[in-house]
């Protein structure tokens, strides 16, 4: 990977061990990191000034990922965002595809999966 800077992804999700695994993960990996517990907790700082990528959980307590994504996009903010979710249910994809996010990933995933997807993200 080869960088300007060194790009910088900011990781919400309210599953701490989850969190914490891929923040580290991607910190091996050479990109700066960033994790939050919460989308509103990343939204309250914006987050987006800070952040060249952003991946998010779908389903957490207080604002989703999806709110969140409406949100960045009424702030003007193009900063991608990569959705990732542990339950299935009905339009899901169709929701986050009609949002603007770059991808939909079911945990578990691998992680080159994840890097396939963030390195596009941040080439764009």
């Amino acid at each position: 990977m080869m960088w300007d800077k060194e790009p910088v992804v900011a990781v919400i999700d309210d599953d701490e061990p989850f969190r914490t695994a891929l923040v580290e993960s991607l910190c091996s990996l050479g990109y700066g990191v960033r994790g939050f517990a919460s989308a509103d907790e990343f939204a309250a700082m914006h987050g987006e000034g800070a952040c060249d990528c952003v991946i998010t959980d779908i389903h957490m307590p207080g604002m989703s990922g999806l709110s969140l994504k409406r949100l960045l996009t009424a702030r003007d903010c193009r900063v991608p965002v990569i959705m990732i979710t542990a339950r299935t249910e009905p339009d899901l994809e169709d929701r986050v595809a009609a949002s603007g996010a770059v991808c939909l990933l079911t945990k578990p995933f691998e992680a080159n999966i994840l890097v396939g997807h963030l390195e596009r993200a941040l080439k764009n």
